[in-house]
């Protein structure tokens, strides 16, 4: 199978079987642990789109600037970035049901903060901040959560179990826009305290499913979880950042290059150390390095275009938000349907069949999807944002069941931090990337229709990009005012606008699609192999 044998003083037999016994009476209650992990990493999955649909509201109440709430935003995955690889290492070392809980306690503690923020001058960092903590709960309980419904089903049911979870959960970031709708006409600060109810759901279930857990006695390496944590925040900051400091920008740079060294120093330093954070041994197996290449180049498309798609329906489509959530049900229908499919394909046959065909699905459907945007009708689209999400839906439990099946001595909680850092990374790269596309593009396509309208050149180009950054969140979302000849001809202009920020999101979701043809061409290189058994030093 291509794994290494583990070094002599590995740890010995854990309690994380399941055929083993629980904590006390009897072998864990498989779906009340499905049940708990879902409650628990959907509060995750939904405060990724949640909290956009009320930064309006939030702004508007706490007199934020449109650069503050985009901290506010940014503060959640920079922790959440930097801490996932702790987190699955935390879960392996104290056992994966206590950092779950852990986690939990720190998301929700921190959420109910976040919605009590004061108002005032102290209203910033302390929504900031309890943003970041929220961040770092997260990054504990989802490698965590993941490890434990890993570690409770047998390698046999463990892909239909997987994509079980995945298929739900990532179908609840779709639920981020209508729920928040729904909680800012109330109030915004319930988008927060709705975790509340949800925690405890999450709590209770852990508690009740008897759910194995069993510390291993080995040191944390806290160097190594330093050097990550500071080479992914700088690395994704900058990342983050590029839109709005520029890709010309000084600082852009330094933090992408400075993190991307940090992490080069933390590789060095993990092939030295005796108990590293990460046992970079385990990218030795062929099978698990093709895994994790298709996942960071299928996360470059499954996470920007819930962004991108939802942008795209309410500028281009006049959508309402909660209209854009329902056109993001067509992609999530695909997604969810297919996940199934996707697992049943690796229980019988492997990864491999469920990746090429996923990666393949998805290329296709992301490509006819973006010839359909310029229709300019939800109706003409459905069937290829379906086949984009069905392609995902393939390859995502396949990908990331197979990369944990192959963990070194079953450190499941380590495997899965490995492979959520890849997929938060390549998320970043995605909206970075496509995010500097779409706003250049729409540029220089506003620019020619407004000089074709008699809109002087020097004019032109202000106002493109003062549309570019207002119809991508980033600028003044009121359209123009005055009656001088310039504000008529940009009012004349709106349908030919709608139009050409369509044209622009093409080249967007061509790029997702260019994405997963590579992932496809790095599915071909899977040697095929399967774990059909736990082995005995991960019993």
């Amino acid at each position: 199978m291509g794994r290494d044998i583990p070094e002599k003083g590995a740890p010995g037999p854990r309690s994380s079987d399941p055929g083993t016994a629980g904590r006390r009476g009897g072998p864990p209650n498989q779906g009340l642990a499905l049940a708990a992990m879902l409650f628990a990493v959907s509060m995750t999955f939904i405060d990724q789109t949640i909290v956009a649909i009320a930064a309006p509201d939030i702004i508007h109440e706490l007199g934020l600037t449109s650069s503050q709430m985009q901290w506010v935003v940014n503060a959640y995955l920079l922790t959440l970035a930097a801490f996932f690889a702790l987190g699955g290492r935390l879960s392996d070392i104290f056992g994966h049901r206590r950092v779950m809980l852990i986690g939990t306690l720190v998301f929700v503690i921190a959420s109910a903060l976040c919605g009590a923020v004061p108002s005032g001058d102290i209203a910033q960092a302390w929504l900031i901040g309890f943003r970041a903590v929220q961040g770092i709960g997260a990054a504990l309980m989802f490698p965590a959560a993941l490890a434990v419904v890993i570690a409770v089903f047998p390698v046999e049911r463990r892909g239909r179990a997987l994509a079980l979870f995945f298929g739900i959960s990532g179908a609840l970031t779709a639920v981020g826009p209508l729920l928040g709708g729904w909680l800012t006409a109330w109030t915004w600060r319930a988008i927060f305290w709705v975790n509340v109810p949800v925690a405890v759901i999450a709590i209770v279930l852990a508690l009740l499913a008897r759910i194995p857990d069993r510390a291993r006695r080995e040191p944390l390496d806290l160097p190594g979880a330093a050097l990550v944590a500071v080479g992914m925040g700088l690395t994704v900051l900058g990342l983050q950042q590029a839109s709005t400091w520029g890709w010309d920008s000084v600082a852009t740079w330094a933090c992408i290059a400075g993190g991307l060294v940090v992490l080069a120093v933390f590789c060095r330093f993990e092939l030295r150390t005796r108990f590293p954070l990460i046992k970079l041994r385990v990218f030795r197996d062929l099978a698990f390095s093709v895994d994790n290449a298709v996942l960071f180049f299928a996360m470059m498309a499954f996470v920007p275009v819930f962004f991108f798609a939802s942008v795209y329906a309410q500028v281009s489509l006049s959508a309402s938000p909660n209209q854009a959530a329902l056109y993001l049900l067509y992609f999530f229908i695909g997604f969810g349907l297919a996940s199934q499919w996707g697992g049943r394909i690796l229980d019988k046959r492997g990864a491999r069949p469920a990746m090429k065909l996923g990666t393949a699905l998805g290329a296709v459907g992301f490509a006819l999807w973006a010839g359909k945007l310029t229709t300019l009708s939800m109706h003409d689209q459905w069937l290829y944002a379906a086949m984009a999400g069905a392609g995902i839906g393939l390859l995502l439990a396949p990908a990331s069941t197979d990369a944990v099946n192959r963990a070194i001595d079953a450190s499941y909680g380590e495997v899965t931090g490995i492979t959520q850092t890849v997929r938060n990374f390549a998320a970043s790269i995605g909206l970075a990337v496509y995010g500097t596309m779409l706003t250049h593009t729409t540029v220089t396509k506003v620019e020619e229709t407004l000089r074709d309208k008699g809109v002087p050149s020097g004019e032109s180009h202000g106002i493109a990009e003062s549309i570019a950054q207002s119809v991508t969140g980033q600028g003044d979302p009121r359209g123009p005012s005055g009656s001088g000849p310039v504000a008529e001809a940009v009012r004349d202009s709106t349908a030919a606008i709608r139009m050409d920020f369509a044209e622009a999101n093409q080249w967007v979701f061509y790029g997702m699609a260019i994405a997963l043809g590579i992932a496809f061409l790095i599915s071909l290189r899977h040697p095929g192999t399967r774990v059909t058994k736990e082995e005995p030093s991960r019993q």
